[in-house]
């Protein structure tokens, strides 16, 4: 296992990798200082991390293995599915995985994403527009869309004054 911390606009990010696979992104707050790494996941994750937040990267390209049941499988694959810069409500992900009834069980699996801005949970809303349910706190759900709309140049973005 190979293991970095990398800087972000929001905060350090700690990346764990095997050999093979991209296992783990999760945010920190400050304190943590940023380290180096010569594992070629880490650096391409890097790499995508950094475009992603410059704006010049939509998508990530890393390959992904994440430990989860069958069903958080699913539904880790479906935040894939959402496009960048647009939202989707935990309701409606439950009628796309045709599972209308499981909209707790969906929620609750987007809670237990490993793989934050990878995949791309901060994309899923509350029914009534709000923004819940984000483990990296919900200031950097808002964060992350405001800035994927200002980078697809949609949508109302935070006005400073």
């Amino acid at each position: 296992m190979y293991e970095v911390y990398h800087r972000t606009p929001l905060g350090v990010a700690l990346l764990v990798a095997d050999d093979t696979h991209l296992m783990k992104v999760s945010i920190r707050d400050e304190g943590v200082e940023e380290t180096t790494t010569n594992s070629p996941i880490l650096l391409e994750t890097i790499k995508q991390l950094d475009e992603y937040f410059a704006g010049d990267r939509k998508d990530f390209d890393l390959p992904l293995n994440q430990p989860g049941s069958d069903f958080q499988q699913t539904v880790w694959q479906e935040l894939l599915n959402i496009p960048y810069g647009t939202t989707i409500t935990y309701h409606q992900q439950s009628h796309k995985m045709k599972n209308p009834l499981a909209i707790r069980a969906i929620a609750a699996a987007n809670g237990k994403n490993n793989l934050w801005v990878v995949v791309p949970c901060h994309r899923v809303i509350g029914s009534n527009g709000s923004l819940t349910g984000y483990a990296g706190g919900l200031w950097r759900k808002q964060w992350l869309l405001e800035h994927e709309a200002r980078v697809m140049g949609t949508g109302q973005t935070k006005l400073a004054f």
